[in-house]
This record gives C-alpha cells, structure tokens and sequence, in this order.
C-alpha cells in the first residue's frame, strides 16, 4: 500500500491516467483509504485535503488521479434579480449549507434540508448529478475559482478593523 501525503506538483502528463475514484466526503479528510481501478492500494496522511484532478502517485507506467465522484445536486438558475440570488445564497449558507455559484447558476447538495428550504423560499430548481465542488464562484465574469467549501470560527481569529 502506498501512503500519500500531498499531491504530486510536477505529474508527467504524458503517462497514461489510472482514476482513483473517491466521494466528496472522504476526499475533504486528511486520513483515509482508497483502491485505484487497476487495484493499486492507498493510505492518505494529508496536511491538505486533495482536489478532483489531483495526481497522486506517479509509476514508470501511469499516473494516478483523483477523480472525484458525481453526485446529486440542486440547480438554481441565476436567470433571476441580483438580489433574489443574493437572497438565495444567503439562506442556503445562513443554513450552513454547501453552496457553489458559476456565471449561470448555483450548485448545492440534493438534501430534503435544502430542499425543504427552497420549497420554503418558492425557489425554482432541478435536479442534476455532477462533481460538486463547494466554495467555488464565479464573480466579474470570470471562471469559478475556489473561495474554500466554508469559513471557520477559530477562537483567535480578530475582527476586521
């Protein structure tokens, strides 16, 4: 079993990709454990939680890649008022639930809370199965970029001045 502690920075791009397939829950983690689809096996003892993308390991024959699993998700068209998706995100994070936003559309988990709470709020969706990845936005019409899946609440953390 190999043990992984961060991904590789310079991948040979030119080797064939073998997928480690993860779900976005185990792949926010720092130790966990995964079996590639050749059947190479995987420790992870991370310091940073890996991305979809990612390369891993990297032998004379293949590279190994992260790659994470599509899941259910909620669709909100942004084809509505700024302030109705300011609104919208609001209540979605105000609930601390995950939330992305692309230039056309935001992205949250198919959950019955978010969907109680969009039902609540008589907010139009449907429903989609993608790789989700939460704290992405897109702002000034540029691409998504990552903003982090949350904010924390340390203890030390001061107050904008």
């Amino acid at each position: 079993m190999e043990t992984i502690t961060a991904a590789l920075t310079s991948p040979n791009g030119n080797l064939p990709e073998v997928a480690v397939r993860v779900d976005r829950t185990s792949l926010g983690l720092r130790s966990w454990r995964a079996v590639a689809e050749d059947g190479v096996a995987f420790r992870f003892e991370l310091a940073v939680a890996l991305r979809h993308g990612a390369t891993i390991f990297q032998s004379p024959a293949a590279r190994y890649v992260i790659n994470q699993q599509p899941e259910p998700l909620l669709e909100i068209s942004l084809n509505l008022p700024p302030s109705a998706a300011a609104g919208i995100g609001w209540a979605i994070g105000n609930s601390h639930l995950p939330l992305a936003a692309e230039p056309g559309r935001m992205l949250t988990p198919d959950a019955p809370e978010t969907r109680a709470l969009l039902d609540r709020l008589k907010v139009v969706y449907v429903q989609t199965i993608e790789v989700f990845r939460p704290g992405r936005f897109a702002r000034n019409g540029q691409p998504p970029s990552d903003l982090g899946p949350g904010h924390g609440h340390t203890p030390d953390a001061k107050p904008a001045q």
